[in-house]
């Protein structure tokens, strides 16, 4: 369990105090952290192992940090994208499906791996799940609903479409399977293709 190795981790370093760190100095740290969790996993990362990418101490890792739960808790939270990371406004909603599309699929790659590393780990810790959450699918749900919400006040989709629900579901999904499948990621035609054969008519829809 996570939170029994945060106890074992704590436990390591009785009484000791946090060190303050410069912004500059903890991005460096939480990059290291991302490096190997896409390297090897979240049950192969060790905090020697951060140490030694990040030219850092482990005494001083588990002393800002806990142990490794608390320090990739820390990292996810610092990853967090711009909050206009995923804003899109071409005047219409076929634009903005095609370029959004091309925002998430450009940086699917990266996150695929950091996903892949975290994804086992995340089943056995709530606390890592909603992290991963909050990082990875609730900005591009944000984003989405910006972008429906202008399609309705445009009278471009009905208001009430069932499939307005999944638009960020299907994004994040074809960018990561369609790689896994075919072997390559979706080129700028495929995109097009994606957006009017599925979500435009999908969104059209009105719910029965």
């Amino acid at each position: 369990m996570l939170w029994m190795e945060s106890m074992h981790a704590t436990e390591k370093a009785p009484g000791a105090r946090r060190t303050r760190l410069t912004a500059e100095r903890e991005a460096e740290l939480y990059s290291a952290v991302f490096a190997l969790l896409r390297e090897v996993g979240y049950e192969a990362l060790t905090m020697p192992a951060v140490a030694a990418r990040s030219r850092s101490s482990t005494a001083t890792l588990y002393r800002q940090w806990g142990g490794k739960p608390g320090l990739v808790l820390a990292a996810l939270k610092h990853h967090q994208p711009p909050p206009d990371a995923l804003n899109v406004d071409t005047g219409t909603l076929r634009g903005d499906l095609q370029e959004m599309a091309r925002l998430v699929i450009s940086i699917a790659p990266v996150e695929h791996e950091l996903m892949a590393g975290l994804s086992h780990a995340a089943l056995g810790d709530p606390q890592l799940a909603q992290s991963m959450r909050e990082q990875f699918a609730k900005p591009a749900q944000e984003a989405m609903e910006r972008v429906l919400q202008r399609a309705v006040d445009r009278g471009e989709i009905p208001a009430d479409s069932p499939a307005r629900a999944y638009c960020a579901h299907l994004l994040i999904a074809v960018s990561l399977v369609h790689p896994m499948l075919d072997g390559r990621p979706l080129d700028k035609g495929q995109l097009v293709d994606f957006v009017d054969a599925v979500m435009l008519p999908a969104l059209r829809q009105p719910a029965s």
